[in-house]
């Protein structure tokens, strides 16, 4: 296996644990809302290790991934999964406008990972040459 596939294969897996970190992130701020303030214990203990489970799944990724890209990632799941889930799963109302903007920072999150992969690429190619 050479260098640089060793490298993809690694940043491959930083993603799929910041993608599994902000999940765990809609869960945890679903389990906080559940929890109504920690006064409902069975949501109170889920919000506990969602929370551990969200972190710990956030340091590995960061291991690999910038913290500023990868804290703007985590974040913008996190805030657009609540959102919608807090929506269909809270009745909490959700607006054509904040829809518009949860958009936006889907967008951005993506924009982020492909920009993340051109960086990853021009660096094996330099390697390479």
């Amino acid at each position: 296996m050479t260098a640089s596939s060793k490298t993809n294969k690694s940043r491959g897996h930083a993603w799929i644990m910041l993608l599994l970190a902000g999940i765990f992130e809609i869960g945890y701020a679903l389990s906080v809302a559940g929890s109504k303030a920690f006064t409902v214990m069975t949501w109170s203990m889920a919000a506990a290790v969602l929370f551990l489970l969200t972190l710990y799944a956030l340091s590995v990724a960061l291991k690999t991934i910038d913290v500023g890209i990868g804290y703007a990632v985590w974040a913008g799941i996190g805030s657009v999964g609540a959102a919608v889930f807090g929506s269909v799963l809270l009745n909490q109302p959700l607006t054509p406008s904040q829809a518009f903007w949860l958009a936006s920072i889907i967008g951005g999150v993506v924009w982020l990972k492909l920009a993340d992969s051109v960086r990853l690429q021009a660096s094996n190619s330099r390697g390479q040459a």
